[in-house]
Order: structure tokens, then sequence, then C-alpha cells
């Protein structure tokens, strides 16, 4: 199955929603962009679930609440309830302009009522395609510019300038899932090239993997490894600040697993106290703004 990783991603953010009446992040259109693909991730998740829960005794139903409520959708849910909530924010001050970098099945450009920001999604060119493809499949209308690109190489910024995006306009960039895969050398040099066509006072928001995570994050870290896209770096709090300030970004907010579960997990948890979830120890949140020189 082709871009796995991020049709997890999409499944954690419906199954999640389907099941629950109270969420952490509510994405009505994952379950539809998934098609089949949502019955065929939860078929072999249940087929899978000894890999995650060794000395688990239940039906495969209950297995895959389990697997998907305490180990892929916790990361999923706070990574995109940070980042839509600044995302909020930061139209409510003017902000014209969202690219989403490496967006994958990221649903914001379907789900935007919004029409005033222009949208820009940038991923592989098959992965667009795929996604392109299920969009019209399910009758649905993105109101997001698709900008097929390879983001290791530089020609990205102009396919981007190509698709209308204004370097002299305010900007809020997602990076989200994305640092993970690449190590520290890539993922400096890609936030290089952002802060290039990012004016001052645009934010940019990612996540990322602290040293001495947690055992959610081990585990991802082995399925992403077994779906050919091994996780490559870790990081400090301190570590991340300078990689930013070298890059032309201060840090505006951050927040560790605790931090997350308390903003984003609170009222799920008090409806769900048989279900809690919390954002895995080991995963940092960040929001930053491009500084002036």
């Amino acid at each position: 199955m082709e871009h796995i990783t991020a049709k997890v991603s999409c499944f954690a953010r419906a199954y999640h929603l389907k099941n629950n009446k109270t969420c952490v992040f509510c994405d009505d259109v994952s379950e539809t962009l998934l098609g089949n693909d949502y019955r065929v991730i939860a078929d072999n998740l249940k087929q899978g679930a000894s890999f995650f829960l060794p000395d688990f005794s239940g039906s495969s139903d209950d297995a895959l609440r389990l697997i998907t409520e305490r180990q892929l959708a916790p990361s999923v849910l706070a990574r995109s309830a940070f980042c839509e909530n600044a995302l909020e924010n930061e139209i409510s001050l003017g902000t014209k302009q969202y690219v989403i970098f490496a967006s994958g099945f990221d649903t914001w450009g379907i789900r935007n009522s919004k029409r005033s920001i222009s949208v820009f999604e940038l991923d592989l060119p098959a992965m667009i395609k795929d996604k392109n493809a299920r969009i019209a499949s399910a009758n649905c209308i993105s109101s997001s510019v698709f900008v097929p690109c390879n983001l290791s190489d530089t020609a990205w910024i102009y396919a981007l300038e190509q698709s209308g995006f204004d370097k002299k306009s305010k900007v809020f960039g997602s990076l989200l899932g994305i640092s993970y895969y690449l190590d520290s050398a890539e993922f400096s040099s890609l936030l290089k090239n952002i802060s290039r066509i990012f004016t001052e006072g645009s934010a940019l928001c990612f996540d990322y993997p602290m040293k001495n995570g947690g055992k959610e994050t081990q585990i991802n870290s082995k399925l992403a490894s077994g779906a050919g896209e091994p996780m490559k770096s870790e990081y400090t709090y301190g570590e991340i600040e300078k990689l930013l300030s070298d890059t032309g970004f201060l840090i505006y907010e951050h927040l560790d697993s605790k931090e997350a579960t308390d903003r984003f997990f609170t009222k799920y948890n008090a409806s769900n106290p048989k279900h809690p979830m919390y954002a895995p120890e080991g995963v940092g949140y960040c929001l930053a703004v491009k500084k002036n020189f």
C-alpha cells in the first residue's frame, strides 16, 4: 500500500471522529478521502495486534481501538490541533496564505470555509496525483493549489512562486510530521529555504522528535522503518532553538507532551474516562516566527 504513513495518519483522524462524540480534533473528511483504504488499514491493524499489544486478550475491535488511541492517534491529533489552532489565530490577525509542506492526506483545503486565504499544498507528484484522484472520486472540492515537487530540491521554491505564492505577504506554514524523516543537516537546509521565501512575521508550525522519547515514539519509529520511511533524528529543545535561530526563526510557542495533553486532551479524557489519551512522550510541538535580521 503506497503512501502508508500519510494513510495511517489520515486513518487515525478518521477513526477518532467516527468513534467519539467528544474529539481532540475533528476531521470530517478523512474517512471519505481514504475510501476503501479505511477498511484495509483497520483490518491490517487488527491482524497485527500482537505487535502493538503482545499481552492483549479481547476482541479484534477492542484491539483496534487500543492500537489507534494509544499508539497511532495521539501524536497525529495533538499536532493537528496545535497547528490548526495556531492557523486560526494567524488568519484572525490577517494572514492570507497557508502553505502545507508535505501535505499528504491533510484535509484542511477541503474543510476550509475561509475562501479569502490562499492554500498551497506541496508534496511529491505521485502523492498529489493520488490525492486529487481521491478528491474527485469522493465528489469533494478543495480550495488548495497543488504544487508537485520534491522538498529536497530547491526547485520547489520556483514551483511555489509560479503557483501564485506572494513572497511579500505574510504566510502560515505547516511542516507536520516531516522532521522525523530528515537528518539535522537536511532539516536545517529545508528551514533555510523556507526562510528565504517567508517574509518577516510569518509563522511556521511543526512537531519534532525529542531525545529520550517514550514507548509510543519507539514503536512509531519501528513502523516507519518497516514502511521504508526510517526516522533519522532527535533533538533537545536547545538544539531546536539554535537550529531555528540559525535559519531565521524564533520560537514563539512550544509544548511538550504534558502541556499538549493538558491543552488538547482534557475535554476528551473527561468524556472518555475508560479510554484516556495522552500526547506521546518524546514529541515537541513548536510554533516559530520569521525574525528580521
